[in-house]
């Protein structure tokens, strides 16, 4: 396994690229409402990217046995796990929608995502969506040298599996820095004190995708991206990038307009 530790100048372009990725959420945030198209949500992130002089990471993006990524972000609306792609279709009142934004800044890369919810929204989605940031966080908070990288999957698994949620196996967080997927992958469930020993340095992103049903999940249709849940019931991700300190952790993907952290955070 190759982990790339970033050294001072690293972390200075993670922290830069991770401030950039946020502000573009920030940008799109209060234009999600009733009657937009996820096509138009990708349009404003294009134009704030420019502004920005970032360029998205997806725009292109083809890994091995994939077709190329037409957009420039991911929306993945209501029972889409993750990778859905931005189309003419308008949000309606009572959706919730993943927005995953990864931008290019001097050969950096930022890696965020939030839950947007669609006017008035039900219970259960509320619910979902709020404890699926609280799982994300469960996990962050364990992020300290020494720790293995179990620890923050039994973590974030025991809080959402406690919640009566179940957690997506099949899709992880990841290493990242001046690519775009480095190692380690990053599970999301696992077991105390297993895999990869944390060591200062490391960045890597923290992105449950946590299912009102079953973990079960499949392709839809034929883009060769979008994956949605198996009963068709809904999913939820929020995404951090985060850097392994001497002390514990600093999270890149933070901005004047990103939810704060939850009470048991502290400080």
């Amino acid at each position: 396994m190759t982990i790339t530790y970033k050294d001072d100048s690293g972390v200075q372009g993670m922290r830069t690229a991770g401030r950039l990725a946020s502000e573009v959420l920030d940008h799109i945030t209060p234009h999600i409402q009733p009657g937009i198209t996820t096509n138009q949500i990708d349009q404003l992130a294009a134009d704030f990217m420019k502004l920005q002089g970032t360029t998205s990471a997806t725009l292109g993006y083809q890994p091995q046995g994939y077709p190329p990524y037409p957009k420039s972000l991911c929306t993945s609306v209501n029972h889409v796990v993750c990778h859905g792609i931005p189309n003419d279709k308008a949000l309606k009142k009572g959706d919730i929608v993943n927005v995953d934004v990864t931008v290019i800044k001097d050969g950096w890369f930022g890696d965020t995502s939030r839950m947007f919810m669609v006017g008035d929204v039900s219970i259960q989605a509320k619910r979902l969506c709020a404890l699926t940031f609280d799982a994300m966080w469960h996990g962050i908070v364990r992020v300290k040298p020494g720790v293995r990288l179990g620890d923050i999957g039994f973590a974030i698994q025991r809080f959402a599996e406690g919640q009566g949620f179940s957690i997506v196996r099949e899709f992880c967080g990841h290493g990242i820095g001046q690519k775009f997927h480095e190692e380690p992958q990053v599970l999301h469930y696992g077991k105390p004190g297993t895999l990869e020993e944390l060591k200062p340095g490391m960045t890597f992103t923290i992105e449950p995708m946590i299912n009102a049903g079953r973990r079960d999940i499949k392709e839809f249709g034929n883009d060769g991206w979008t994956i949605v849940t198996k009963d068709h019931s809904l999913s939820a991700q929020w995404e951090h990038t985060v850097l392994v300190t001497e002390t514990g952790y600093e999270v890149l993907t933070l901005s004047a307009g990103a939810p704060r952290p939850p009470a048991f955070v502290g400080g």
